[in-house]
């Protein structure tokens, strides 16, 4: 056989045996036992006794939360919006619409903006708008009320803090839409 050949079927051989050796030798000095317990048992959410799959606790309905919901606390909350929307009247679209004047806007119809295959479905065709009811909905959790939806965000769960921020999304218009009586019956969204 060649030399060269043997040099080189060697040093692959020696590359080898000096890779295993530190792997085995990093296992023995590093090695991690398996926890007794784990440390965050992930728990999923189960359907209630009628099985509809809603959480047990009824929440407030939004017309009663905007009565006293402070827009201002609401501009602070925008923050987390705003690395994808703006809210200047004629501003651009970012990632997601540009949401001024969005209460009562026709869901999936910023001009310029491409929206997902979800949200056109959830708009049915535009016969949805983004009322109270609906904007409260979606920021709730918007993977989790509009399957397929583009939108990245985790949603906001505390009621107080949603309203606040629909509030304020309610003066992002030259025309803000009325509040909804707070004594009126919810709406169901489907």
């Amino acid at each position: 056989m060649n030399s060269r050949i043997n040099m080189a079927v060697g040093a692959l051989l020696g590359t080898v045996f000096v890779l295993m050796s530190v792997s085995i030798a990093s296992e023995g000095i590093f090695h991690a036992p398996a926890p007794e317990k784990e440390g965050f048992a992930i728990v999923a959410e189960t359907a209630s006794a009628e099985g509809t799959g809603e959480a047990a606790a009824v929440a407030t309905p939004i017309a009663k939360l905007l009565a006293s919901a402070d827009a201002a606390k609401g501009e602070t909350v925008f923050k987390k919006c705003a690395s994808c929307h703006t809210g200047e009247s004629g501003g651009p679209n970012k990632v997601g619409p540009n949401l001024f004047d969005v209460v009562n806007r026709p869901i999936a119809s910023h001009a310029g903006f491409s929206y997902s295959a979800g949200m056109k479905d959830f708009s049915k065709g535009g016969a949805e708008k983004w009322d109270y009811d609906h904007l409260s909905y979606f920021i709730e959790a918007p993977k989790k009320h509009v399957a397929g939806t583009a939108m990245g965000f985790a949603g906001i769960k505390k009621e107080t803090e949603r309203a606040d921020l629909i509030a304020y999304l309610r003066t992002l218009s030259a025309n803000p839409a009325p509040l909804p009586d707070p004594n009126a019956a919810p709406v169901p969204i489907n």
